[in-house]
């Protein structure tokens, strides 16, 4: 990564979320946690023209997939196309600019997938034994992680799984839950044996240790939370399991057992570009430019995932990665904390979510973004509720940047037949500080982007719209139009500057909330759509007709939004 927003140099940049289980819809916490801050990462550095590939897909091989499916009688293909629709849909409405978001459900999947089994195989990094695992008595089958709940060793929650705990966010092996019992039949358990293939993680201890320890510029909590789970040596781990439903171990007579979720889903980043560049969505016609992201040695990788998934992203897919040889490792993995609703961890199994699909039906797009982007849990658990979504949706997108827009445009209509003034051919010094006050603001907030520190770079953007509304109110151009004597002139300034900040403001924002950006351009005069996708401060076009102005943003009354989502009115 530049230490400078000055260097101007092409950037090769991979940008990946996590791969969401396809067995529900997506929730506010799922947002806040991976999805918003990735498409604000690679908006921005679109933006300043870098060639970005931003990837992810569904999970439709999770284990949590099977399950609902044998809850609903149905089978895990019709879980995983009824929620992979509900993820698109979402994704659209919401605004996330994926380049691809494919599924672990395709050909191509399973192919690179096969590969990298094989790789790992023929280098000596796999090897099979026969492994102790849970089998339910009641309903005669192997039980992969996701169908055990217990007790976990470590904090004493007494709803961790089988493969980890999302309370203390360790990772677990379902032999050492305290009073586990089976989620098909609630039955206790019992140890059997069965052959596996496992990945010879030991093998890469020192390796990832040194690598992790080099990385000065991650999350601390990211960064220390990897190293103490190293300890002095990586476990090894069991990559297959006894299942039909997912990608097949590339091997005679394994028929009955399948590679497990949680090695094939992080090979879904490499298999979603090779997918990508193979389509027609790539419009250099290269089928092989995937390799610019995943081989060429400056090219960039940010995973984007919650704090649960940090082992997977910063520790095993590391070393499957130094085991196949040949790609890169992540640059960085920029993992947020746990959006919490009212107090409470936002979770689909637990059934304590806010779904999108709902979420989206009431509110305007960028006021959800807006508002998780500034409760984003970037670096502690961060507590979202209705009362301060309403307050901020009223109080900062309403009266803060929406009211500017509406002020400036009313007051331009009304006085200056709804045209841009001239610039003033010499500007007072408020006018002045103000305008260097928005310019100089896309370095600072671009500093912030490109460090991923997303709600300061929005702080910094407000406090730009704060001082433009304080100037309005300090000039006071409706009282200098009283006056004969300049009054014109002293309005015309503040008018034509508060445009140009307000052109400044859309660019700034653009990132964070697309829609309404797009729309405030097109409000303030600017003609062409193009010149708001790059990261610099564009003039306004004096004389321009402007159209009549829109309210942006709506206020929102928190009785009836509870009432919605609190208290479950239709």
């Amino acid at each position: 990564m530049p230490d400078s927003m000055n260097d101007f140099s092409e950037r090769t940049i991979l940008t990946t979320a996590a791969w969401p289980y396809a067995n529900n819809h997506l929730h506010m916490g799922h947002i806040a946690g991976a999805y918003l801050p990735a498409d604000i990462f690679s908006r921005f550095q679109r933006m300043r023209g870098h060639r970005v590939l931003m990837v992810s897909g569904s999970d439709s091989h999770g284990t949590p997939v099977t399950v609902t499916a044998e809850n609903e009688g149905i089978t895990p293909e019709d879980v995983f196309n009824r929620y992979h629709a509900s993820f698109l849909d979402t994704f659209e409405r919401l605004g996330i600019s994926f380049d691809l978001f494919t599924s672990t459900n395709t050909k191509n999947h399973a192919d690179v997938t096969q590969d990298f089994f094989l790789t790992l195989m023929n280098k000596g990094f796999l090897y099979e034994t026969e492994q102790t695992l849970l089998f339910d008595p009641e309903v005669h089958r192997f039980l992969p992680d996701r169908y055990i709940e217990g007790t976990c060793p470590k904090c004493g929650s007494q709803e961790a799984r089988g493969d980890q705990c999302d309370d203390c966010g360790s990772t677990l092996d379902a032999l050492d839950l305290l009073n586990p019992r089976s989620k098909l039949s609630n039955a206790t358990p019992v140890e059997k044996p069965s052959k596996h293939w496992f990945l010879k993680l030991s093998a890469f201890s020192k390796d990832i240790s040194e690598w992790l320890i080099a990385k000065n510029n991650w999350k601390p909590q990211v960064k220390n939370l990897s190293l103490g789970m190293i300890g002095e040596e990586l476990p090894d781990r069991s990559i297959t399991r006894d299942l039909t439903w997912g990608v097949p171990i590339p091997l005679e007579n394994y028929e009955t057992k399948r590679i497990y979720v949680w090695f094939e889903a992080v090979i879904g980043y490499l298999s979603a570009a090779i997918e990508w560049s193979e389509s027609e969505r790539n419009k250099t016609g290269n089928p092989d430019i995937w390799k610019d992201w995943w081989m060429e040695n400056d090219s960039e990788s940010y995973y984007f995932v919650g704090k649960d998934n940090i082992p997977f992203h910063a520790i095993i897919w590391p070393a499957m990665l130094l085991g196949y040889g040949g790609l890169n490792l992540p640059t960085n993995v920029p993992a947020n904390q746990y959006l919490m609703m009212s107090g409470t961890k936002a979770s689909k199994s637990r059934g304590t979510a806010v779904w999108m699909p709902d979420v989206l039906d009431q509110f305007h797009p960028d006021a959800i973004r807006y508002v998780l982007t500034a409760s984003m849990p970037e670096t502690s658990d961060s507590d979202f509720t209705w009362a301060e979504f309403v307050r901020r949706n009223n109080d900062e997108l309403v009266a803060r940047w929406g009211n500017l827009v509406n002020r400036v445009l009313a007051m331009t209509h009304k006085n200056f037949d709804g045209k841009v003034p001239p610039a003033p051919v010499t500007a007072a010094p408020e006018s002045t500080t103000l305008l260097a006050a928005s310019q100089d603001a896309f370095l600072r907030t671009g500093q912030e982007l490109d460090k991923i520190e997303i709600r300061k770079a929005l702080n910094e953007i407000m406090e730009v719209a704060a001082a433009a509304n304080k100037y309005l109110e300090d000039r006071a151009p409706w009282a200098a139009l009283k006056n004969e004597n300049g009054g014109q002139a002293h309005a015309g300034e503040t008018l034509h500057i508060a445009l140009q900040v307000i052109s400044n403001l859309a660019i700034l924002f653009s990132p964070i909330l697309p829609f309404s950006s797009k729309q405030v351009w097109e409000m303030i005069g600017h003609t062409s759509e193009d010149s708001l996708a790059d990261w610099l401060p564009q003039a306004i076009i004096e004389g321009a007709t402007l159209p009549t102005a829109q309210p942006i943003f709506a206020k929102l009354d928190l009785d009836s939004v509870e009432d919605i989502f609190v208290n479950g009115a239709t």
